[in-house]
């Protein structure tokens, strides 16, 4: 692999909702700009595969769970 991309799910877009609803949040590797603020997952797989480059989901945690430990 090339590279790395690091992206989340977006909190405020629901599952039936048609917006973009992944945001690039990290990139390794590579020299990428991404100049979009959300993406579809098939634009992502779209970017990675062009780049030769691996997609890593990060899981976020609930809206309302802003605590530290």
């Amino acid at each position: 692999m090339a590279g790395k991309i690091f992206y989340r799910e977006r909190i405020k877009v629901g599952e039936g909702e048609k917006k973009p609803r992944f945001r690039v949040i990290a990139v390794a590797g590579l020299d990428l700009k991404v100049f979009a603020e959300h993406l579809k997952k098939g634009e992502l797989e779209k970017i990675a595969q062009t780049l030769d480059a691996e997609l890593i989901l990060l899981e976020c945690g609930k809206e309302d769970d802003d605590t530290e430990d």
